[in-house]
């Protein structure tokens, strides 16, 4: 039996509250690696924020493609890597994309406080989206063992 999640797993899974660690390729020594928000667009694209001049938006920049692992650290354990490149780095939107990605991590109270912590309405200001199309794929649902 295979304990690869079905592409509706896999989606049905992403679409859950996970942190998901990337993964970004650093010349001269072992990839950058740090948790990170995530939305995935089933069918499209993964999404995630960071700091227009942080080190993971230069090295995203520079490497054009990132991976990233999402899992379940409870039993059943689970989990789903992707791989993939860079498709878009734009400015990041409050409405379109921080507002949504604090709310979900955060729930609707707490996010708006963290919106507000981050400068209210000037939110996000300077950082980036980084839109990236997946490649490729592994996962496993380990309570498919019976």
């Amino acid at each position: 039996m295979s304990l690869t999640m079905t592409k509706e797993e896999r989606e049905a899974f992403l679409d859950e509250v996970h942190v998901s660690i990337i993964s970004i390729p650093e010349s001269g020594r072992g990839p950058l690696t740090v948790p990170v928000w995530y939305a995935f667009v089933p069918e499209g694209e993964f999404h995630i924020w960071t700091g227009g001049n942080s080190r993971k938006a230069k090295l995203l920049r520079e490497a054009g493609r990132f991976s990233l692992c999402v899992q379940q650290e409870t039993p059943p354990y689970k989990y789903v890597s992707v791989e993939g490149p860079v498709v878009a780095i734009e400015p990041i939107q409050l409405e379109r994309d921080l507002r949504p990605l604090a709310y979900r991590y955060m729930g609707v109270e707490e996010g708006k406080n963290f919106i507000r912590s981050l400068g209210g309405d000037s939110a996000g200001t300077g950082d980036i989206l980084v839109r990236m199309k997946p490649e490729r794929w592994l996962s496993e649902d380990y309570s498919k063992i019976t």
